[in-house]
């Protein structure tokens, strides 16, 4: 009986030896090398996969990025003052992800999707890999509805459709973050939700513009990610993918989502630090670690999906700096070419008064006008000709004074065409608005307003329409043609004749008066 005992006992760790394997917590567990810098080299995680998770020993995360023979190179999450050589790494067995679903709206989050609005924790469960496969072309379906900016030079020069990446791009200090930000404010009952991304922006300036989507009732619907100038470059570099991880949260439920990011030069230049730091070569060769590769894996995430997937839609407006207006550098070329086109803001027109500074000939929409309002594209159709018309004679007649009366008349009508697209900071004007404006700019309403009481004459228009045409308006908003002209012409003889009584008005050039 004892020795039937024994062999049962004996068979029993036979079998427990011959079934065993280590445990996942020892595999996982590797030490590090060398720390420094927002990034560490560690031994020991011979399993690790790219883009894995992982965590040092005071919880602070990383992401694996280098797979080498003998080691591993790991980018860290934040602070890396308290990990030190030796320390303990474990895998967390998982790819990198960010908290994603409707609680984030209205917060300031990291670069983590970790809250830093004072506002208390997130109550999300659910996760998205921060990179993600973007959809295939059986999944999209072309552009064909507008989002509208509530920018006039943009709605009528360069539309936005809803699943477009279009490329805002200029030298600093010319709007580049006010002409998104006014796309932000303009989607306010739209069934928009809309991302913010500061990329190494000073946090003051962050602060700024959370005030401002909080003054303009715009934050219930909006996200604002930061990953300030004083974070490690990993911050700065992990922040796009993770917001876009966030948007397709949405967009796979059906959803639209609009994401800015302000800007992918400061990106590029975080991926550059991070790679000479891991010792990958950072140049234009270096599939796939390469620049062209960063920003193209992030970019072709925006689309509008198919019906069958739900017919949601992400639009991106990416934001690069150039240096001296020189858009064919290497990162402006690089996402121009991944892009759907551009709006290049211009120095000397914004120091000049011309705001939106939005450059009409440089500036260019490859699939928005598909998706324009019917009306729009009616009134603006020969909008960008002759504001290209206006800058060239106002650039031939500078060098002499002697004019015909023709010139006069196309240099008059061109100075209330600029006048016309220039519009206050922090003040979208609604699509049935802008197309009526536009209808009494081509009409001859605005030939004998002085330049200096245009905004006034909008103002009365907008408040005239908004008062009593409301019908209207939401009839062109929802894509119908323009009405009966006679019609149009009785709302604008009406607003001018009110108009006349307040205002002076002047007699155009070449006229018979």
């Amino acid at each position: 009986m004892s020795f039937d005992k024994n062999n049962k006992i004996t068979q029993e760790i036979l079998d427990q030896i011959n079934t065993y394997r280590h445990s996942d917590r020892i595999e996982e567990v590797g030490t590090v090398s060398y720390v420094g810098d927002g990034i560490a080299f560690c031994d020991g995680l011979d399993k690790a996969m790219y883009g894995e998770m992982v965590e040092f020993n005071d919880g602070t995360i990383g992401m694996v990025q280098n797979l080498e023979a003998d080691q591993v190179g790991v980018i860290i999450f934040g602070s890396y003052d308290h990990i030190h050589e030796g320390d303990l790494i474990r895998r967390l067995n998982r790819t990198m992800e960010v908290p994603v679903g409707d609680q984030l709206l209205g917060r300031v989050v990291d670069s983590l999707g970790r809250p830093i609005d004072e506002k208390g924790q997130l109550l999300t469960t659910k996760f998205r890999p921060v990179e993600a496969p973007a959809p295939g072309i059986m999944e999209r379906q072309s552009v064909k509805k507008p989002l509208q900016t509530g920018i006039k030079a943009i709605d009528a020069l360069v539309p936005i459709g809803r699943g477009q990446r279009e490329l805002i791009i200029g030298d600093r200090k010319t709007g580049k973050t006010s002409l998104a930000i006014d796309t932000i404010l303009n989607q306010k009952g739209k069934d928009v939700i809309c991302i913010y991304v500061a990329i190494g922006q000073k946090e003051s300036t962050v602060r700024n513009i959370v005030q401002t989507l909080t003054k303009h009732e715009a934050m219930p619907y909006t996200i604002v990610m930061t990953a300030s100038a004083s974070k490690p470059a990993p911050m700065l570099y992990i922040a796009p993918y993770a917001a876009t991880a966030m948007a397709e949260e949405f967009m796979y439920k059906g959803q639209h989502v609009l994401i800015i990011y302000d800007d992918l030069s400061k990106q590029a230049a975080a991926y550059r630090e991070m790679s000479l730091l891991l010792k990958r070569p950072p140049g234009r060769e270096a599939y796939p670690g390469d620049i062209f590769y960063l920003h193209s894996r992030l970019l072709e995430r925006s689309a509008k999906l198919s019906d069958q997937l739900g017919a949601g839609s992400i639009t991106s407006l990416p934001i690069v700096e150039t240096q001296a207006g020189d858009i064919s550098a290497y990162i402006p070329t690089n996402v121009i070419s991944i892009t759907d086109g551009q709006i290049f803001l211009q120095s000397d027109l914004f120091f000049s008064g011309i705001r939106p500074a939005i450059n009409a000939g440089l500036s260019v929409s490859r699939v928005g006008g598909s998706a324009q309002l019917k009306a729009m594209k009616q009134v603006s159709g020969t909008l960008r000709l002759d504001l290209a018309s206006y800058r060239e004679l106002e650039a031939f007649t500078s060098f002499g004074s002697d004019i015909d009366t023709m010139t006069a008349r196309q240099l008059h009508r061109g100075e209330r065409i600029v006048e016309v697209l220039k519009q206050p900071l922090h003040r979208p004007i609604r699509a049935g608005v802008q197309i009526i404006n536009f209808f009494a700019l081509s009409n001859g309403y605005y030939d004998d307003i002085k330049l200096k009481d245009f905004t006034a004459f909008e103002t009365e228009l907008e408040d005239h329409l908004t008062i009593n045409h409301t019908p209207l308006l939401e009839d062109l908003e929802n894509n119908q043609p323009l009405p009966n002209e006679l019609d149009l012409h009785n709302i604008l003889d009406t607003v001018k004749n009110s108009f006349k009584l307040t205002h002076e008005l002047e007699i155009a050039p070449g006229s018979d008066q």
